[in-house]
């Protein structure tokens, strides 16, 4: 639900490699990763087919259960920034391909004529964000050292694709490399290398539809974790959720009808004094009030980007202390 793009990376490379595989392995040199033949015919066109489709059934199940994990993204930034990662990770992991290689021959002396074909540049770029921004959560432990968390599976799938081919590390460095230069906004890649709004609506109105999902009604929304503890936080999330967006619909009427802007530090204290044992105990006056939180503007023009107004996205990020993931929680809650 709310990520037919990693559906359709889901479901249409892993379609055609199967196909591939059992049936027209003939066409299968078509969709092979052939440096030499970029570099020295000239062949484009492979650096499209042999970066889309793995021809290894291995790589084809690790990488489609690691997108099925990062569809977490497309639901959080929506479908034509997560396009937008994709494509820019996909853009520059190829020049780092290239570079990877030629440092390797010119350093360990090793030549490489081809690369594992598929699309394992970006997945290994979204890495870089998974490791950013997905909170950890500790499971239980190993032997009372090794901790096993809700990322843990994540990783070692993706230490599993990183051993199933001789020179894959090679896609794993340079698809790292390239999500933490789109993640960090070096050189201004994430606006040179975005999708067009214009591009985005032609597949909203002829693709989505086909790969777009109902929402779940079987599927209880509470109390799904793997332990007490993880079922007892997603409770105590969505009561502190309800309470936020109640308070906040209470002020907006008011504010309707008063006018007025709302003060939003007064409403939702600073993340880092909620759990103070003695907040319930401190009431400040007007005078204790602190001045209102300084917005980042490139936080307003991502969540600008997603489709939010300007004023919504001031509020929401003065509500959440400038955190970009409450907001981002918030605005698509509310």
């Amino acid at each position: 639900d709310k990520a037919p793009l990693s559906k359709s990376l889901l479901l249409v490379p892993s379609a055609i490699s199967i196909l591939l595989t059992l049936l027209f392995q003939h066409y299968q040199k078509f969709f092979a990763y052939n440096l030499q033949a970029i570099k020295e015919d000239f062949q484009i066109w492979r650096l499209v087919c042999g970066r889309v489709i793995c021809l290894d059934l291995k790589d084809t199940f690790c990488s489609s259960l690691l997108i099925y994990n990062f569809r977490i993204f497309e639901r959080r930034y929506g479908s034509r920034k997560f396009s937008s990662f994709l494509l820019g990770a996909w853009t520059l992991s190829a020049l780092f391909d290239l570079l990877l290689v030629e440092a390797a021959q010119y350093v360990f002396g090793i030549t490489i004529n081809s690369l594992p074909s598929g699309f394992l540049g970006p997945v290994f770029a979204l890495f870089v964000p998974f490791y950013c921004s997905i909170p950890r959560v500790q499971v239980t432990q190993v032997l009372g050292f090794f901790s096993i968390t809700n990322k843990t599976l994540v990783y070692i799938l993706g230490l599993q694709l990183l051993t199933s081919g001789s020179y894959i590390w090679i896609l794993a460095l340079s698809g790292l490399i390239s999500g933490i230069c789109y993640n960090s906004s070096i050189l201004k890649v994430h606006r040179i290398l975005c999708v067009p709004s214009w591009v985005a609506k032609i597949f909203s109105w002829t693709l989505e539809p086909i790969f777009s999902s109902a929402e779940p009604t079987n599927e209880i929304r509470v109390g799904m974790g793997a332990t007490v503890d993880i079922q007892r936080q997603q409770r105590m999330e969505l009561l502190d959720r309800q309470i936020m967006m109640s308070q906040v619909a209470q002020m907006r009427r008011q504010r309707q009808q008063q006018g007025g802007m709302i003060n939003w530090n007064r409403l939702f204290p600073p993340l880092r004094h909620r759990h103070n044992e003695n907040y319930q105990d401190h009431h400040p006056s007007d005078q204790d009030t602190p001045p209102p939180t300084e917005v980042s503007e490139e936080q307003v023009a991502r969540l600008m980007e997603m489709g939010f107004s300007r004023g919504d996205a001031l509020e929401a990020l003065r509500a959440s202390n400038n955190d970009l993931n409450v907001a981002t929680n918030f605005l698509l809650q509310h």
